[in-house]
């Protein structure tokens, strides 16, 4: 298989060619992944200015292969490792939707005042557009130690596969838990949560950065290069963050460190301060002028 995609790719060069002939764009970005690779380098071919954007620390295979094909490259972390020259590289961050920013306005920092039964400490959980196994089956197991079961309130977005155990786990410990699949407009839950648990993807942190939330990150320990890893301990030097690698999570050890966060509410603000100090709020901004630059500069 391997063989046969590598045959492929002059084919994808020369029809990448083509089409960049028909459509005559005035710039091209290259946002990582496979497809991008023939389309960068058929631009260069057709003297098409050209641009790629990194989202993590450690930049996948194809922007490392394409990287001395750019015109710019624009990286979403200071110590993105990229071997490019200087004066090819603008640090602009990951762009986030509208949404997001809009929540972010109405998304303090500060703490919203004493947990109480009333007012409960809300921990928004999710892996992932399918959910995390591991991370739903150490809060499962983390429910039984919390000992502030009334101040304390979940949003829970499960996958389809866990869905039923997990609301069943909330029911069965006297919990408030919202347990569901998928959710749809995850602004509406960042706004509520205090604390959020999840994995460390790019566009999750720039989200998590642009709304100032304190997290517990859980990186998925398959990610390539274990870059999730990576891009969740640059939070935690800021002292933005919390890192559990998966092979150490366990439900007594979440559940200690739900405890401490919602005893120390002032750790929690911290932390949601010290996040908000890596946003890049202008991100897409950023990217969008200096494309209409590289696209009016002559090479």
């Amino acid at each position: 298989r391997q063989i046969r995609a590598l045959a492929s790719i002059p084919w994808s060069i020369f029809g990448a060619t083509w089409i960049l002939r028909k459509l005559r764009p005035d710039v091209v970005l290259g946002v990582g992944g496979y497809s991008a690779g023939p389309v960068v380098v058929a631009s260069w071919i057709l003297r098409i200015p050209r641009a790629l954007h990194e989202q993590n620390v450690i930049p996948g295979i194809t922007n490392r292969m394409l990287s001395c094909f750019a015109d710019r490259i624009y990286v979403s972390f200071e110590d993105t490792r990229i071997k490019a020259p200087a004066e090819k590289i603008r640090m602009t961050g990951n762009p986030v939707r509208k949404e997001i920013l809009s929540c972010s306005q109405s998304s303090p920092t500060a703490s919203k005042g004493p947990v109480t039964p009333e007012n409960p400490f809300t921990i928004f959980i999710v892996g992932g557009s399918q959910g995390a196994h591991r991370i739903n089956t150490a809060v499962m197991a983390a429910l039984m130690h919390i000992e502030s079961k009334d101040r304390i309130a979940f949003i829970h977005q499960t996958g389809a596969a866990d869905e039923d155990i997990v609301r069943k786990a909330y029911t069965e410990h006297n919990i408030t838990g919202t347990a569901k699949p998928f959710f749809h407009h995850m602004e509406k839950h960042y706004r509520k949560a205090d604390l959020v648990i999840c994995r460390a993807g790019a566009s999750t942190i720039a989200e998590l950065t642009v709304l100032g939330k304190g997290v517990i990150f859980v990186p998925y320990p398959f990610a390539a290069d274990d870059h999730q890893a990576v891009n969740a301990r640059q939070l935690v030097s800021a002292g933005a963050a919390e890192l559990i690698l998966e092979k150490d999570l366990s439900g007594k050890l979440l559940a200690k460190k739900i405890e401490h966060y919602v005893s120390s509410p002032e750790k929690l603000a911290t932390m949601a301060v010290n996040m908000r100090k890596q946003a890049r709020p202008e991100a897409a901004k950023a990217i969008v002028e200096d494309l209409y630059e590289l696209a009016n500069k002559k090479f």
